[in-house]
């Protein structure tokens, strides 16, 4: 999960260069000169209405650099385990959710070495156990091997719509944008029944590095489950051999011992000064965010309040002005990791926008999702850069529905692959032009992908932009901010 962007030093520098914002630092140099050059859109940020659901979702992302064989997560009971601290003791029924990130550099020994993911369950009770796969997907950073899902970093345009051939970059943008797709990856089994007694293997995925340059790979996998009995699941890491799991027992013995080491120790929640937030090891509460726009205490939002905009996954020292941090508390999580699920990887966000042109002439708006300058003080407004940023912030899918269409009339559902760099104002997604006393619903869909950083936006936009309300204002450097995830 978010994690504090962290300094690497030796070859593991040069290779996080490849990889998304979530996993490096931008140079101080560079945050000045982009301080420097932003300025400030006047208008409203308002929190985000609605919430998260109840559901639980074992959320397995620290260490995101896996380097030793063990445990990753557990939600397994303590009781007769050799190391009862590897195992947070919760009890999985009905509807859950797994999320899953990690990254392998290799070993420095060789040129030639596979790290192979386990996910393992196991009932809580004397009797069997079905569990269903509802949606799912998975990818890696790299791919050689035609039958692994790949989806490189590749150097994207900033908006581009996503038809009959699909558009990702990277693990986390290609999952995400698959689940959104309801698309359910090839690899991933419909149904498992788990026997009581022992822990049943239900996915064993390798991270290659073997004829990479850079070697360095990843992988992402999102399931969304459904049980009729209470168990227990694991994801465990084992090296093996590059072209084979490892030997089916390999599982249940490392099961039986501790965990694989963790990395990026986590601020104390409430300390003062800056932050590290850290990456989710842990069980978080809350799946999928739905939310209806509209002004307060009436049924829709008026036109004539663009410009407005809505955080997307604000969190602690994030909330663009709003105070709404949308972070997912955990159930339970490993000390040491962060102690709340900063960044809400894996979310779906749902939100319904019922518009309605209350003015008395026709009037234009644009959607556009954004990715402003990350800051926790209301300001008037959003900062945005007017130099391109180097760092990317955001790389996955957006869908609309309700657009204005071709036709003249509203368009059905159309996803939008967004590749948004730090301080970017979003490209239009599209316009929604009402006569007065018109209406019209949107509908905007995303799952918050690995590989971003949060927070962003979603904004309605007059057509003319939001120099009809206010020109940008040049703004004077922020204080230091605290470390990003």
């Amino acid at each position: 999960m978010a994690a504090v962007r962290q300094r690497w030093s030796g070859p593991l520098a040069a290779l996080l260069l490849m990889v998304p914002a979530g996993w490096a630092h931008s140079s101080s140099a560079q945050g000045h000169a982009q301080r420097q050059s932003a300025v400030l859109r006047p208008q409203v940020v308002e929190p985000l209405a609605g919430g998260l659901d109840g559901v639980l979702v074992v959320n397995d992302n620290n260490p995101e650099l896996i380097t030793a064989p063990g445990i990753l997560l557990s939600t397994f009971a303590p009781t007769g385990r050799a190391v009862p601290a590897a195992h947070l003791d919760v009890a999985l029924e009905g509807r859950f959710d797994l999320f899953s990130h990690h990254v392998y550099a290799g070993k420095p020994e060789t040129q030639d070495s596979t790290l192979w993911l386990a996910v393992v369950a196991e009932p809580r009770g004397s009797r069997a156990v079905t569990l269903r796969l509802l949606n799912g997907s998975t990818a890696l950073s790299q791919s050689l091997d035609p039958s692994q899902p790949g989806a490189p970093f590749l150097p994207l345009p900033t908006l581009m719509t996503q038809g009959l051939s699909p558009v990702y970059a990277g693990p986390g943008s290609r999952v995400a944008s698959e689940l959104l797709g309801r698309q359910r990856s090839p690899l991933i089994p419909a149904q498992w029944t788990l026997a009581p007694g022992a822990p049943s293997t239900l996915l064993v995925l390798p991270i290659p590095v073997r004829g990479l340059d850079p070697l360095l790979n990843g992988r992402n996998l999102q399931l969304r489950l459904q049980s009729d009995g209470p168990l227990s699941v694991a994801t465990l890491a084992a090296f093996g051999p590059n072209d084979r799991p490892p030997p089916a027992d390999t599982w249940a013995t490392l099961l039986a011992g501790g965990l694989s080491p963790r990395e990026h120790l986590a601020s104390p929640r409430g300390a003062p000064g800056p932050i590290t937030y850290s990456r989710v090891s842990g069980v978080q509460r809350g799946s999928l965010w739905t939310a209806r726009l509209t002004d307060p205490g009436l049924p829709y939002l008026s036109a004539g309040r663009a410009p407005i905009s809505w955080p997307i996954a604000s969190l602690l020292r994030g909330t663009l002005g709003t105070a709404q941090v949308q972070t997912a508390e955990l159930k339970a999580f490993y000390p040491g990791t962060a102690w709340a699920a900063h960044g809400n990887y894996g979310v779906e966000y749902d939100l319904t926008i019922p518009l309605r042109n209350t003015g008395l002439k026709p009037t234009t708006l644009q959607l556009a999702f954004e990715s402003p300058l990350k800051v926790d003080q209301a300001q008037g407004g959003l900062r945005f850069n007017t130099l391109p940023a180097k760092a990317v912030m955001f790389r996955g899918t957006v869908e609309v529905s309700g657009l204005d269409g071709s036709s003249g009339r509203p368009a059905g559902r159309q996803g939008f692959h967004l590749v948004l760099r730090n301080g970017q104002p979003g490209p239009p997604l599209g316009t929604v032009t009402l006569p007065p006393g018109g209406e019209r619903t949107l509908r905007v869909r995303l799952i918050y992908p690995a590989d971003a950083s949060p927070p962003q936006v979603l904004s309605l936009l007059p057509l003319a932009g939001p120099g009809t309300t206010g020109v940008p204002v040049k703004q004077s450097p922020p204080s230091p901010a605290p470390s990003q995830p």
